[in-house]
Formats: C-alpha cells, structure tokens, sequence
C-alpha cells in the first residue's frame, strides 16, 4: 500500500508562512501525496506551485468552528474555486447541531456540496464527531446520505481528533459513496493503517513527512 497516496499534506497552523507552504508542496510534489491542505490565503499560490502535477490543492471553509453564516462559506468556497482550489474542507455549524436545528444543518450543506459540485469539485463535510452525540452524528449521516458530499472528514484536529472506531461507526452509517476521511491527532504509521483499515480513503495530518519517515 502506497501510504503517501492516501494523506492529505496539511499545515493549518494560524502562523503559517509561504516558505513553510512551498516546502509543503515540494514535500508533495516528491512524495507524491494526494493532496495539500492549506489556509486559504495560499490557494492562488499554491495551485500554481503544483500546476499540472497530481497533487490536489486543498483548503478549509468556517474553519475551524463553522460559525460562518451560509452565505458566507457558499461565497468562501466560490473564491477559493476561482482561485485554483480543488477540494474544499467545509466545517458543518455544530450550534445549529446541538440547537437541534435540522433543517438549517441540511439547507447548509445542500448550499455547500451544490457549490462545489456545479464546478466539477469535491468537497469533504467536517462533523468535529468528538463534540458530538452518537445521536447527532447519525442525524448528520442520516442528512448527508442522499446529498453525497465526497468525504465525511472526522474533525479539524483543532478541538479533537480521530479514532478507529469513530472511522468504522461513519463507515458503517454512510451511503457507500461517501468516503471517509481521518483527521487529528494521527501522528504514526500505525495509526494512519488503523485508520485505513477502519475504513479511511484520506489521511489529514500535520506530521505526514514524519510518517513516510518511518517507512
């Protein structure tokens, strides 16, 4: 199994220089990850830095506490597209989840997943499932099954992180179209394997380069 293939390349730290983003992305281009995750103020830059390579260029929307009104993400999302963006990590409002506001969590990410798609991109929905309910989550899941975002993604890695078991409970929960990915606290090979194993498709991590070491 080719791990590098599987990881999100991720720098999201509130103090992140371009010259720690183009070494990201030389990391990237060497290694072969699937994507970079970087705040979005580099998406222009970083979508010319990886220019007809494979890699994809990645970013976050709300993030990381989804207090974002709708419009406003539906309009985050627009710009980071126009700007070179090909998947956008979207981080679903959890005061509307914990208000038991259900219609304005769906009408939400109906707006984002449409916003996306109508231009040919993919989108992950992030949950933070470890600020929630086994309840909440299976609502989430419930909502997200016919509206097929790409990826369901765990966490910001900001609050909490993932768990094996949290990526086999969405596993088992989710349309079969949906895919999985693992985010927070993954900081070896063996846990990014677990997660794999548990059912993830992407590795979202801050240590990815850590990990390739071991191999």
């Amino acid at each position: 199994m080719n791990i590098a293939s599987y990881i999100d390349h991720t720098i999201l730290k509130p103090d992140t220089t371009l010259v720690e983003v183009k070494q990201l992305c030389k990391e990237a281009l060497e290694h072969g990850f699937a994507a970079v995750c970087v705040p979005p103020y580099f998406v222009r830059e970083v979508s010319q830095l990886l220019e007809d390579s494979r890699v994809k260029v990645a970013t976050v929307v709300g993030f990381p506490l989804g207090f974002n009104a709708v419009p406003a993400k539906a309009e985050e999302i627009k710009r980071i597209l126009h700007e070179g963006g090909d998947e956008i990590d979207a981080m679903v409002n959890i005061n509307a989840i914990k208000s038991q506001n259900w219609n304005y969590i769906r009408s939400e990410l109906d707006t984002l997943i449409m916003a996306t798609h109508l231009h040919g991109k993919k989108i992950k929905i992030i949950f933070e499932t470890g600020l929630l309910t086994q309840e909440e989550i299976l609502k989430l899941c419930d909502i997200c099954n016919p509206l097929l975002p790409d990826f369901i993604k765990t966490s910001t890695g900001f609050s909490t992180g993932a768990t094996k078991e949290m990526v086999a409970f969405l596993k088992k929960n989710l349309n079969p179209g949906i895919k999985i990915k693992a985010s927070g606290g993954i900081k070896t090979l063996q846990a990014a394997n677990e997660m794999i194993e548990a059912g993830a498709s992407r590795i979202g991590t801050s240590v990815a380069m850590s990990i390739i070491k071991e191999i």
